[in-house]
């Protein structure tokens, strides 16, 4: 990609970005969130491949059709309201037409049927910007409007999203689909919590982000797609393997890393509101999550020295991959142990 499209891409996603967390009126909002899309969309069809055609095209029609929506719902909201401001959400119905509207912009269910096959036909690294960095701008206007969300749906589509990430990824043998529906699941978290404690919601959302990015950058640097690949990582990188299991585990929520601490914090936050049923729920379908979790780690666990692995080595690191490796792995540890930290 030359240089200045390059760099005329990434200065549309960041104001993008930067223009919907520091906008006050819905129109500014919406500006923000197609300046978004329309400057990642070069980025998924980089491959000159049908799949990132496909991929890029999913992408398109489901954000514009959230859009769509969210233009709807806030013309609805001001016709009826007289305010054009985020914060004053007061239309029932423009309030649920929003919801739904942000719960499609951000993959969370029903409304996820696009964001495993998007993430198939991109890149490591573009799945990475599709799971962490475009979900900034969707989450913080749900934030925003989260004292006129209604609790009761916001917990259905939470519980459904949690039961969705984790039986759909149960099988997946392709990394990016796998992290698809991860993302998916811990979306569902967050949305549990987003009327109750937005602050919560938010730590969750942010911690999740903080330990993806490396596991992603780390899956770039050995060019892992599937978990066959992911199994010869030990004959070259045991460091980067060892890494590659504690974030897995810690995005599966286990005690005592850092991805355990905002599950904890929703569990007690959900029982101090007397949803102690809905709280069981959750960490009950949280168990199939941890099933694909654990699967993959034990994966890589199993190939560690002295056993032989029988899958072919289908990659070689290259010099400028072993420096990125290099400093990778002080930030994966840092964010692996924060709450061991704190604790101390």
């Amino acid at each position: 990609m030359p240089p200045m499209a390059l760099f005329m891409i990434t200065l549309g996603i960041t104001l993008g970005t930067l223009t919907v967390t520091s906008a006050n009126h819905w129109l500014t909002a919406w500006l923000g969130l197609e300046l978004n899309m329309i400057s990642i969309l070069p980025v998924i069809t980089k491959q000159k491949h049908p799949r990132a055609t496909e991929a890029a095209t999913k992408y398109f029609l489901t954000q514009a059709t959230a859009s769509a929506l969210i233009l709807f719902a806030s013309t609805l909201n001001a016709w009826q309201t007289g305010s054009w401001d985020i914060t004053q959400l007061n239309n029932k119905l423009s309030c649920i037409l929003m919801i739904s509207a942000l719960t499609m912009k951000i993959g969370a269910a029903p409304a996820h049927f696009w964001l495993p096959e998007v993430m198939q036909g991109s890149t490591l690294t573009t799945t990475l910007l599709i799971t962490t960095w475009q979900k900034i701008a969707p989450i913080t206007l749900l934030y925003m409007i989260s004292n006129h969300t209604q609790p009761n749906i916001t917990l259905f589509i939470g519980l459904l999203s949690i039961l969705v990430g984790g039986w759909g990824g149960f099988n997946q043998t392709q990394l990016r689909k796998m992290m698809a529906y991860s993302s998916i699941a811990h979306l569902g978290w967050t949305m549990t919590v987003i009327s109750l404690t937005p602050n919560i919601a938010l730590t969750n959302i942010i911690i999740y982000m903080t330990i993806s990015t490396p596991f992603f950058l780390l899956l770039t640097t050995t060019s892992s797609k599937t978990l066959q690949a992911l199994s010869t990582t030990w004959t070259h990188t045991p460091t980067t393997t060892i890494i590659l299991m504690l974030l897995l585990l810690s995005m599966a929520g286990l005690p005592p890393l850092t991805g355990f601490t905002p599950k904890l914090l929703i569990l007690d936050n959900l029982v101090m509101h007397k949803l102690t049923l809905t709280a069981a729920t959750m960490a009950l379908l949280s168990l199939l999550s941890l099933t694909f979790y654990l699967r993959t780690t034990y994966l890589l666990a199993s190939t560690a020295s002295p056993t032989t692995t029988q899958s072919a080595t289908l990659w070689r690191l290259k010099s400028h991959q072993n420096q990125l490796t290099t400093t990778l792995v002080p930030i994966a540890l840092f964010n692996i142990m924060i709450l061991p930290a704190l604790l101390m």
